[in-house]
């Protein structure tokens, strides 16, 4: 029997369905919201988007108020890390993914568990087509342990859409969703479906396959009924509000309505993999390893694209190290499998751009940036595959030659073929990997090929080494949140007004970080700015008559703003009065504001192409990256610091508009980030023509700047630049602490003119130099002719053999120029200088032809005066330590001549 189709309308292409999806929710009255970057900022227990809730977890655990009932929207999502780890999986079966995106519908406090039902099934079997005798839903079983009972309510409701054999009970571990180990959590109801051709289907029921892991039985949706909270001591509470939260597979519902078999063979996918296989001359499908390598690359692809629009660029740390990571897996694919030896990843963005561009524009506008990052990582990573390489083959040759004096030293014949078997160590491979980047499963093709064999449980008590290290210095522990007043309103902020309020403490926590015990507080409202947007948290007191409490930081975390002390108050219950450090805050202000000038006088001088990709403004300092391809030339610099003092000087008055709609804020100028959240409604922040989308503290007027200065500019990563800058008081110092030593420079030089002075001195120095040299010279002639009357013979050599006490250069000129004097030529030359023991040795060109190596007796001999060297097998040098030990060492050298 042959296939049946899946759905009546499987030539809909991805873009169809998904707009499919986003358009039948609409018409149940959701908003339809643009996904949230995949990269996350302000929360300590995530680093990407892994799920489509992400972006209203504030709005769960009650940090957020509710703006729309109803929403939908399609969130670009990436699991690679903790424990939604994908990524050894990815391309090996054809339903994993790195990136992948999440539709979702959400309901928050209004429908619950009988719409969510209704409309998941109406949107699959009527809008879709998907025939429902392959569907089949999970409900909640129940647990013991939390005292939960099993989801009768779902039960009731599937069975008005499905027959009960394709209705399954699930345990905990598959139907009851839960944020972490606290907060919010409910049972589930997952929607599978049998992709299975129809004789397949006839043989086995689909039901027995359900969470079975096969490939084309396969859960599409996860329908979330969140009803719970759960605190610290596992306790399950109820929560008032009952909220729906689904997810559905993007990839795995266009593998449904297009009839294939495999999330890669849609038209998500194959444009890329078509590509790729054209570039590397193969042919998808033709054997399973270019088939992962195909898919792996394909899939690595999207999640660094869209990573690095979303402003996380590869790196040694955090969420740059995942990404770096996921690239150099795919270029290692590309490199073993598919013959790459050359940049070709960068290649593809035109064909993701292309594919995916029209639902994600960020792609389009930031295409150049994501292939010129690409193209660097490859080749710098492919220079990485080559050094270790090398690495390996000198490992590789080491533990040859130790399993060869191993089966030397053993008379027993089974001892002898067992020593055969040559073994690269553990803590060598792991080595290869962790410091060196070179991935494990390289090291073991490389070593399969020469016969031997990776001791995988020494490198995998390496890695499990180095996690546990990680482990303990990233390790928190969180308590519960303790509530003092309870309140549904999030904490007012006031510190774009004033620096000082009066104020209670809503709630409080303990947390213990790396052996130390630190306190964060929730006020009612605050005039504390939490660290967020690049700008630095705000520090300062809380004050009581009786109290006085410092606050070191001010963080966000989850829409929370989060003030850290060091010891709790003493009443919890007071009024407090809120105080800003304020000569920190204004001068940091001032730093923001100059960021934004910053930002405008680079577009003007360097071009509109300058988006910013990243900051860091503190009371101190700032920083500013932003996309540029080239280096900023010293005269551009100028220019843009003089346009930014102009503005500075002119005193431009800050002018904010709050609470604005995000379409009104951009028709009128105003510069959004890529990578940053913004909700309907926006905060804009205008000095003269520079309109940026804002949330920190600017100052009042330009003026109250001072004076800019620009320390630096340098790169961070490919088409990214960085400039480092100060202002105020800390310009004013740095000028001042240069001008003292322009001054002590001019004393120096004993010249007023520094330039001048400097090029006097310059040419003083070459001449000095030039006389230096003649000397030199005239010192190896004369070492020269005093040695070429001491050649003695040994073995059928002509030799020379001297201590001295002259520098080692000297000697070393004079072995290059005497080497060749005669046929059979060797010089051993030894020199105590400076108290420090030197050799070299030197091999006429006809020894070197015959097999001796100057580079490999140096690097022995030097052992007896406590040193090593090398060099070429003409000429080779070695440092030591033991002056008293060169004697012997030149004996040494000698004997192994032969």
């Amino acid at each position: 029997m042959g296939r049946a189709p899946l759905s009546k309308i499987n030539n809909m292409n991805n873009n169809e369905i998904r707009s499919e999806f986003l358009n039948f929710f609409k018409s149940k009255q959701h908003t339809i919201v643009h996904s949230a970057p995949m990269v996350i900022k302000n929360d300590p227990t995530l680093m990407f988007t892994n799920a489509g809730m992400n972006q209203f977890k504030d709005i769960f655990l009650g940090n957020q108020p509710v703006e729309h009932l109803r929403i939908v929207n399609s969130q670009k999502c990436l699991r690679v890390s903790g424990k939604h780890n994908d990524l050894e999986e990815v391309g090996r079966d054809t339903y994993h993914h790195t990136m992948f995106e999440m539709l979702g519908n959400w309901s928050f406090g209004d429908y619950f568990k009988e719409k969510a039902i209704e409309w998941a099934m109406e949107f699959l079997t009527e809008i879709l087509k998907l025939d429902k005798n392959r569907l089949y839903a999970t409900v909640f079983e129940g647990d013991k342990k939390d005292k939960t009972e099993p989801d009768l309510e779902s039960l009731e409701f599937w069975k008005n859409h499905l027959p009960e054999s394709h209705i399954l009970y699930g345990n905990k571990k598959d139907n009851f969703w839960e944020m972490g180990e606290t907060g919010p959590c409910g049972p589930c109801s997952e929607i599978h479906i049998d992709l299975r051709d129809e004789e397949e289907r006839a043989k086995i029921e689909g039901a027995s396959l359900i969470n079975k892991n096969h490939p084309l039985v396969i859960e599409i949706w996860n329908l979330v009924f969140i009803q719970y909270n759960r605190i610290s001591s596992g306790e399950l509470q109820k929560l008032a509000d009952k909220h729906v939260d689904t997810g559905m597979g993007f990839e795995r519902l266009c593998m449904a309505v297009q009839g294939k078999k495999s999330n890669y063979d849609t038209d998500v996918f194959q444009p890329l993999i078509q590509k790729i296989a054209q570039l590397s001359h193969k042919k998808y499908g033709d054997d399973e390893p270019t088939d992962i390598a195909l898919r792996v690359v394909a899939d690595h692809l999207r999640a660094v694209s869209f990573a690095i629009t979303d402003g996380q660029l590869p790196s040694n740390t955090g969420a740059g190290y995942v990404i770096r990571r996921i690239l150099r897996r795919a270029i290692r694919y590309g490199y073993t499998f598919l013959g790459f030896n050359e940049p070709f990843i960068c290649q593809l963005v035109n064909t993701l751009v292309q594919n995916m561009g029209h639902a994600f524009p960020e792609l389009i506008t930031q295409q150049n940036l994501i292939e010129k990052v690409i193209r660097e990582e490859e080749n710098s990573f492919l220079k990485t595959l080559a050094s270790g390489i090398q690495r390996f083959e000198v490992g590789a040759s080491l533990a040859d030659a130790r399993n060869d004096n191993a089966d030397a030293r053993n008379d027993n014949a089974d001892a002898r073929e067992a020593g055969r078997g040559s073994l690269i160590s553990g803590a060598f491979a792991f080595e290869l990997y962790d410091t060196f980047g070179f991935p494990i499963d390289l090291t073991q093709l490389l070593a399969a090929e020469k016969g031997m064999t990776v001791d995988m449980e020494g490198f995998y008590q390496g890695l499990e080494a180095q996690k546990q290290r990680s482990r303990a210095a990233a390790a928190i522990e969180t308590e519960d949140w303790v509530e003092l007043i309870k309140t549904e309103k999030s904490t007012q902020f006031v510190g774009y007004d004033t620096l000082v309020c009066e104020s209670k403490i809503l709630k409080y926590r303990n947390v213990k970080s790396k052996g130390k015990s630190y306190y964060q507080l929730v006020l009612e409202k605050t005039p504390f700015y939490a660290e967020s947007g690049g700008q630095m948290g705000d520090t300062g007191v809380l004050e009581t008559i009786n109290d006085t409490i410092e606050i070191v930081n001010t963080i966000k975390e989850n829409n929370l703003m989060v003030h850290i002390c060091n010891r709790l108050p003493e009443n919890l219950n007071a009024v407090f009065t809120a105080k800003v450090d304020e000569e920190k805050r204004l001068s940091t202000q001032n730093n923001h504001t100059a960021t934004h000038l910053l930002h405008f006088a680079l577009r003007k001088v360097l071009g509109t192409h300058v988006e910013q990709k990243g900051s860091m403004v503190a009371h101190d300092r700032f920083r500013f990256d932003f996309s540029h391809f080239a280096k900023v030339e010293d005269e551009q610099l100028r220019e843009v610091e003089t346009l930014v003092n102009d503005w500075v000087r002119k005193n431009i008055p800050l002018c904010t508009f709050y609470d604005i709609p995000m379409e009104e804020a951009l028709a009128m100028g105003a510069m959004a980030l890529f990578g940053e959240k913004y909700g309907d409604k926006v905060r804009v922040v205008q000095f003269g023509n520079s309109i940026e989308l804002c949330g920190g503290t600017h100052t009042s007027a330009t003026g109250n700047i001072g004076y800019v200065k620009i320390i630096s500019e340098s790169a961070i990563a490919a088409g990214v630049r960085r400039i480092e800058a100060i202002t105020g008081n800390e310009a004013v110092k740095f000028v001042n602490d240069i001008l003292l030593v322009m001054n002590d420079v001019k004393q120096f030089l004993k010249s007023s003119n520094i330039l001048q002075g400097l090029q006097k001195m310059a040419e003083e120095n070459d001449k000095f130099r030039k006389e230096i040299d003649e000397f030199a010279a005239e010192r190896v002639s004369r070492f020269i002719e005093m040695v070429d009357k001491k050649i003695e013979q040994y073995n059928g050599y002509n030799v020379i053999q001297q201590i001295t006490v002259l520098p080692p250069d000297i000697l070393k000129q004079a072995a290059y120029r005497l080497r060749n004097h005669k046929e059979n030529f060797v010089i051993i030359l030894g020199s105590n200088y400076e108290d420090k023991p030197n050799l070299v040795v030197a091999l006429s060109d006809d020894l070197v032809a015959k097999g001796l190596n100057a580079g490999n007796i140096v690097r022995e001999a030097a052992k007896l005066m406590q040193g090593g060297g090398g060099g070429q097998p003409s000429l080779a040098t070695a440092g030591g330590k033991d002056c008293g030990g060169l004697e012997a060492t030149l004996k040494k050298a000698l004997e192994l001549v032969g």
